[in-house]
Order: C-alpha cells, then structure tokens, then sequence
C-alpha cells in the first residue's frame, strides 16, 4: 500500500529555504533596541524629570543618578563650561549636555560624527523638560562639540524647524 502523503525531498529543501528567508526578513524588520541613557543630575533639579520623560518617551531606556557635584561630571565628560545646562547624559560613546531633543540624539547615533556629543546650552524655554504650561517655546540651537564646535539643529520644543 502506498502513502498519499509522500514528502519529496525538494519539498523539504524548499520549505527550508523559505522558512531560511522568512526569518532573516523578520529579523530586519524587527526595530533595533534603542541604547541605554544614564543621566546625571543634581539630586534638587526640578526640570530634568521632565527632559528624562521626553527621552523615555522616544523609547531610550534611562538610568538615573543623582550627584550633587556637576561640575565634576561635566569636566569629566569634557563638556567646554559655556555650553553646560542641569544635566548631563551619556550614549553610546557620547555626552548629551542639557535639554537636547530625542530626535537630535538619535540622529547623533544614526550618523555618528566624531565629536565628545550634543548640547542645548542653558534651558531654553519650551524645550523638552522647560515645556510648562503657559510657556511659549522659544527657538534654541544644538551644537555639535569636541575639538570643535558647530550647529547640528535648530529647534523650537522637540521639533527641529
């Protein structure tokens, strides 16, 4: 008696190959995790919950730590002092000086100039963290530094214009 269900080998090369092609599309298609932000902060700032909830919102995971000498941690990280804000962040090989975007932070990543990071010197009103209610946001550049300084963006709140 013969089986009806005779599975050629052909037929299980081919099914191997498209299940080979099915997951290494799924695998491209899947988004890749954003990296860890550990932010440092004065442990009295009020406004850096708010720029650390912008930043949790764009999906970066976020590490918080308190340390009440940030000018310490900002001349560690090479930050020059004219560009220093509340809080400094870092990653991915990079400083994140103040109220700076997620948008901006992850272009920085996505084109990864050479450069120390990104600053949003002083506390732009309406940027992300100074966003309060009443508060007309008001245009602010990111800058580029290391060995140099140089315009990444110009923005108003977290839109770049």
């Amino acid at each position: 008696m013969k089986n009806a269900h005779n599975i050629s080998r052909r037929s299980v090369l081919a099914a191997a190959g498209a299940f080979s092609l099915l997951m290494a599309t799924t695998a491209l298609a899947q988004p890749k995790a954003l990296p860890l932000i550990k932010v440092t902060k004065s442990p009295s700032c009020g406004c850096c919950g708010g720029w650390i909830d912008h930043i949790k919102a764009a999906g970066f995971p976020v590490e918080v730590v308190d340390d009440p000498d940030m000018d310490s941690v900002k001349q560690r990280l090479g930050v020059p002092a004219d560009l220093a804000s509340c809080h400094t962040a870092e990653v991915d090989g990079y400083v994140v000086e103040g109220h700076v975007p997620a948008a901006a932070i992850q272009r920085l990543l996505s084109e990864r100039p050479a450069a120390t990071g990104l600053a949003a010197p002083g506390m732009p009103a309406g940027s992300p963290g100074m966003d309060f209610p009443g508060v007309d946001p008001e245009p602010f550049d990111v800058v580029l530094f290391g060995k140099t300084t140089r315009p990444f963006g110009r923005f108003r709140g977290a839109q770049e214009i």
